[in-house]
């Protein structure tokens, strides 16, 4: 499909959903306060090549969605068996905040709800919180292709509601193994969701994990293909939430959410995807956003599930 037509679908494709007025922001200030108006989406294949429609270079705070690229370089730093050993790939079935672990084996469910994102963040190297956080903003900077920044007054404000993260991180530490002080863990995973980025730049994060860790346009390797692999491969069936199951079958796309009101996600081999739109669902999933990557999914036959027709 030429550039030009690509845009013209995904234009098209945001006013097909602009009239869902369904949702809410979160109501953290920072996303409380965003403009309802706001949308966005963007394409990045696994050449570099960089398709955009809407607001799609507004930034808004990264949240959730930084889980799957901190669970990679958790891989990297301490190798697979090792952050198996903390944390499950299991689908919860739950919210993304609840406060428990597994009874039998005392593990949190898998890293893409708070509990398990808590561990993989302790789990990146460094000789301090500080600089475990730099590895972290330097990976997703050089993924997404730019210096990322934090946005302070979401990392305030993410600390001053800090009581269930730091609730699950002491549950950890209780129960199981967290690897560093909970109070630590707190603070860096509210520095870690309050990386500012753009919807492109969301896009290009998807792409790096979709091209098996290779930054796309540059062929820059951030992450082994081994680590991605797992990384989308959790991503399929956890990075919904409990709404994944449905995901799964409807999208078919290794995908993640934020409170904030982006998705991404990765087509593996081919291309990352990410909407922007505030308005949240029961699930904390942006309303607009999930239609238009159900459409994506039909309208390109995204579905990574879906049946190919034999050669021949």
């Amino acid at each position: 499909m030429p550039a030009q037509d690509v845009t013209a679908y995904l234009t098209q494709l945001l006013e097909s959903v602009r009239g869902l007025d369904r949702g809410a922001p979160h109501d953290l200030p920072v996303h409380a306060d965003a403009d309802t108006d706001l949308l966005a989406v963007a394409v990045v294949d696994v050449d570099g090549q960089v398709w955009s429609a809407g607001d799609a270079e507004h930034l808004f705070p990264i949240q959730s969605m930084s889980k799957p690229a901190v669970y990679g370089l958790a891989i990297e730093h301490v190798g697979l068996d090792e952050v198996l050993r903390h944390v499950d790939v299991e689908p919860s079935g739950d919210a993304f905040n609840r406060i428990s672990l597994d009874p039998e084996s005392n593990l949190p469910d898998n890293p893409m709800i708070n509990a398990g994102a808590l561990v993989a963040h302790s789990l990146v190297h460094g000789p301090d919180a500080g600089d475990r956080f730099e590895r972290i903003q330097e990976l997703h900077s050089r993924m997404a292709g730019r210096e990322l920044a934090m946005d302070q007054d979401c990392y305030e404000q993410e600390m001053e509601r800090a009581d269930r993260n730091l609730a699950l991180a002491h549950l950890v530490k209780a129960l199981s193994v967290l690897p560093d002080d909970p109070h630590d863990v707190g603070d860096g995973y509210s520095r870690q969701c309050s990386l500012e980025v753009s919807t492109v730049e969301l896009a290009r994060i998807g792409a790096t994990l979709a091209a098996g860790g290779v930054v796309p346009g540059t062929g820059e390797r951030v992450l082994a293909r081994e680590a991605t692999q797992q990384v989308l491969s959790v991503m399929l069936t956890c990075g919904m939430y409990d709404s994944a199951g449905d995901w799964v079958s409807q999208v078919g796309i290794p995908a993640k959410s934020g409170i904030s009101g982006g998705i991404f996600g990765a087509v593996p081999g081919r291309c990352g995807i990410a909407t922007y739109s505030p308005r949240l669902d029961a699930h904390g999933t942006s309303v607009r956003g999930e239609l238009a990557f159900r459409r994506l999914s039909l309208d390109l036959g995204l579905h990574v599930l879906r049946p190919r027709r034999p050669q021949g």
